[in-house]
């Protein structure tokens, strides 16, 4: 079982999240497809895990980033946690998370965060943030402490952190490996052409470094970043970002399709076909990622803990067919 966890926000309006866009021109937003239709969470193990998040003050970005898989997700009682607040530094023009001034950190989330993982017998979670520019080390230390928490709390238990890139935070990223997370993932979003209006405050480069230098300090962790399609990106810009990925090093590769939250984000540039995300899917398993998960409504969280599980032998398979050829050679 996996967990991802956010914050209440349907009172507020986008005007109230969003102040950095609403003067911005209107994007209508476009008609889905069949096949990105979801239905509304209605299931009674919906409402109890909705209920558990509340009861235990844990916010998730389920929620906060209007995750269309949170129907299915939390009737599997399965939610990825959002730690250091609901409120982002960044304004990044695809993401539904609130931006503004965060609050200070909480010094007992990390033990409920732990507690919570704990009570609920979690295999596997998923541990996530806003970007903390605020902070002097992006909020890495805080990070680690959840990590050490949950590792005395559910030993048995894998985490997985997403993090934000750490930009201009010397020092950072070593605080959390050094806390050795099982699965390292940060994601690079988009294609370097669209960073300046899609992820202005971020550097392509610097994500991609960032999940570079996490194979060079620890090689046993897992490492794993994701991609939006459909902002108008093409298929050879695509292709050039599975490449640097492979150059870093990138265990594992998830694509989904974007989709807009308000008429105040970003626009769908079109949607990206099933067939389209089987062509994308293929072209990364020829690239040799240990793991590949490319569907119209993959997240980077979705199906977590299967997918972990699935890296792990991947990489243990691997490890048997190098040391074969070498008895071979």
């Amino acid at each position: 079982m996996s967990v991802r966890v956010l914050i209440d926000h349907r009172k507020t309006t986008p005007a109230t999240r969003h102040p950095e866009k609403a003067h911005r021109p209107d994007n209508p937003i476009a008609r889905k497809p069949d096949w990105i239709r979801v239905k509304a969470p209605g299931h009674p193990v919906y409402h109890e895990t909705r209920k558990l998040m509340r009861d235990n003050k844990l916010v998730t970005v389920c929620e906060e980033a209007a995750c269309p898989n949170i129907g299915e997700c939390w009737s599997q009682r399965h939610a990825t946690m959002m730690i250091m607040g609901e409120i982002c530094t960044r304004a990044c023009s695809f993401c539904n998370v609130t931006t503004g001034l965060p609050h200070a950190l909480d010094q007992d989330e990390p033990q409920r965060v732990a507690d919570a993982v704990a009570k609920l017998g979690l295999r596997h979670v998923v541990i996530t943030s806003v970007d903390r520019d605020d902070l002097k080390d992006g909020g890495a230390r805080h990070f680690a402490d959840v990590i050490t928490a949950i590792r005395r709390a559910s030993p048995d238990t894998t985490v997985e952190v997403l993090t934000p890139d750490f930009l201009r935070k010397p020092g950072a990223l070593e605080v959390v490996v050094e806390a050795r997370p099982d699965v390292f993932n940060h994601n690079i979003e988009t294609v370097p052409r669209l960073y300046p209006t899609i992820r202005p405050g971020a550097r392509y480069y610097q994500s991609v470094r960032l999940l570079d230098r996490v194979k060079q300090l620890d090689a046993s962790i897992f490492t794993k970043s994701g991609v939006m399609l459909g902002l108008g990106e093409e298929k050879m810009e695509v292709a050039q970002v599975m490449d640097d990925f492979r150059i870093a090093d990138i265990d594992f590769i998830t694509m989904g399709q974007y989709l807009q939250p308000t008429v105040k984000h970003a626009a769908v540039a079109r949607f990206v076909t099933p067939e389209e995300f089987e062509e994308y899917a293929a072209m990364a398993r020829a690239k040799g990622f240990l793991q590949v998960s490319a569907t119209p409504l993959t997240r980077s969280s979705y199906h977590a803990d299967a997918d972990f599980a699935a890296l792990r032998d991947a990489r243990e398979t691997h490890l048997r067919m190098k040391a074969a050829a070498g008895e071979v050679a």
